[in-house]
């Protein structure tokens, strides 16, 4: 387990990813959860599952407080990323931001009430939070899930990208920060893109979109992250990467 990591730090914007919580009955997979703080307020990206929210809860508080904290943006609609909003919502003020297509499942993980709950439309957009940060929301759909979005940071560089990117690391093997070598990193991450992924024609428009963007570093859900040689190898990889659909046998 390591400590709360700094990974951009200017006069008023910090990006922060969180210590990795427990990965309790998730097959020994921990999951990362991102706070950005920008004068003085503060965005949550995937809080995590019920079991985590206590510690993901302490390590924020190092930073702010829950009234601070004025906004969440969910990836997707999986109860490791949203099994713990129900607790976030009567803690925080925050406005959360799903994609379109998942707030009318969303209520089903004990949510009463909706008027906080923002939609993104299938396209993607930028909205401006009261603090004044800027956030893009990039479209991932079928990435695993039909309505993924990513969050792009325009002022740390750095691309929340949920499920796209996630590697398992084996319990008892310790996971690297940064990848420092993508062809020994593929054995953590090759089955679950072939497998999660829904298809190729779907990873080459995510390629596409990221680089049009101005990308540091790419911060998935699970896993070390990308940035440098890495990244470009990544990015380079997915392109030509059979996945899902691709590799059915419709015999």
């Amino acid at each position: 387990m390591r400590n709360n990591v700094t990974l951009f730090n200017s006069e008023n914007h910090r990006y922060i990813l969180l210590n990795e919580s427990e990965p309790g009955e998730e097959d020994g997979i921990p999951s990362n959860q991102y706070l950005i703080v920008h004068n003085g307020k503060g965005t949550l990206l995937d809080p995590g599952g019920f079991g985590v929210m206590p510690q993901v809860l302490n390590e924020m508080m190092q930073y702010l407080m829950p009234a601070d904290i004025e906004a969440i943006a969910l990836s997707h609609q999986d109860p490791d990323i949203v099994g713990g909003l129900s607790s976030w919502l009567k803690l925080t003020p925050a406005r959360v931001f799903a994609s379109n297509i998942w707030l009318r499942f969303l209520p089903h993980y004990g949510i009463s009430g909706m008027q906080r709950f923002e939609g993104v439309a299938d396209q993607g957009e930028q909205v401006i939070l009261q603090s004044g940060l800027k956030l893009q929301f990039i479209p991932a759909h079928f990435l695993h899930s039909p309505g993924q979005i990513n969050v792009y940071d325009p002022i740390s560089k750095i691309l929340f990208s949920g499920d796209i990117g996630a590697s398992m690391t084996p319990i008892g093997e310790d996971c690297e920060l940064f990848v420092s070598d993508f062809n020994k990193h593929l054995r953590f991450t090759e089955g679950f893109h072939k497998r999660y992924m829904a298809s190729n024609r779907a990873l080459r428009y995510w390629v596409q979109q990221v680089r049009k963007l101005d990308v540091a570093i790419i911060a998935p859900q699970h896993g070390a992250l990308y940035r440098s040689q890495a990244k470009e190898d990544f990015l380079n990889w997915l392109y030509d990467l059979p996945c899902g659909s691709d590799l059915l046998d419709v015999d």
